[in-house]
């Protein structure tokens, strides 16, 4: 009795009071929609995101580690950016806000996540700058790479680097400048697999992910006040298995 009382309790319990969509229903409305900081400030967003976290996005504090980087990404303004594991387009239409020079293709296996990068590249009129495809395996990378001078490619394919990015099937790598989240919790050892593979032909910067806390949640209402501030981690997290890390690989010479 007590469990379906309980169950029933949940489902009557609108999703915005519940603490987990709290959170993101207000960062939803504090922010407009538009994420307020980083990289893409002002990038227009959609409701939800695709596999991650989502209120970080909104914030601008997602993977903020990377933001020296993407920066120097985006002042090298490259004719084509490759993102394999889109997910919902953050970095893609993200990118495309900020280079209207340069064509963007997102790699995305979920078609919810494909319909949800279609609706960002609308919402910020960048839709002719994006081509968006479905799964990704070296032959496809390597067609939509070669010959490509000075090409980047950004990957998050949860191990699935240990297939991509792999010089001897996709050769067109040599040339490419590639920013990879690697995922030594799902292929141990892809670190140091990933290093070898490209120790001739890129200089590799080893980038370590940041705690985030709830300083970095801007706002406090009567709801957050009850709530415990382990909550408020929460919201900011980025709900990672372990600490994560990234490599920045650029072409020598």
């Amino acid at each position: 009795m007590l469990r379906f009382a309980t169950n029933l309790a949940r489902k009557l319990t609108p999703d915005a009071v519940r603490p987990y969509r709290y959170f993101a229903a207000l960062a939803r409305d504090r922010t407009g929609q538009q994420v307020i900081d980083g990289p893409f400030k002002g990038l227009r967003y959609i409701d939800r995101s695709v596999g991650s976290a989502y209120v970080p996005k909104l914030l601008g504090i997602y993977e903020r580690e990377l933001a020296a980087v993407v920066e120097k990404i985006i002042a090298s303004k490259p004719s084509l950016i490759v993102d394999v594991g889109a997910a919902e387009g953050y970095y893609a239409v993200g990118l495309a806000s900020r280079l209207p020079d340069t064509q963007m293709i997102a790699f995305e296996m979920e078609a919810s996540g494909r319909t949800a990068i279609a609706e960002m590249a609308a919402a910020n009129n960048v839709t002719d700058q994006v081509t968006i495809l479905a799964t990704c395996e070296p032959e496809g990378l390597n067609a939509v790479l070669d010959g490509k001078s000075g090409a980047v490619v950004i990957m998050d394919v949860e191990g699935y680097e240990s297939v991509l990015l792999d010089p001897a099937k996709v050769p067109a790598l040599a040339t490419a400048t590639f920013l990879l989240e690697l995922h030594e919790f799902a292929v141990p050892g892809i670190t140091e697999i990933i290093a070898q593979r490209f120790e001739k032909t890129h200089d590799l910067q080893h980038i370590w992910a940041e705690d985030r806390s709830r300083a970095d949640f801007p706002w406090r209402t009567t709801v957050t006040s009850l709530l415990p501030g382990s909550y408020i981690d929460g919201a900011v997290s980025e709900m990672r298995p372990p600490r994560m890390s990234w490599y920045y690989a650029r072409p020598k010479g």
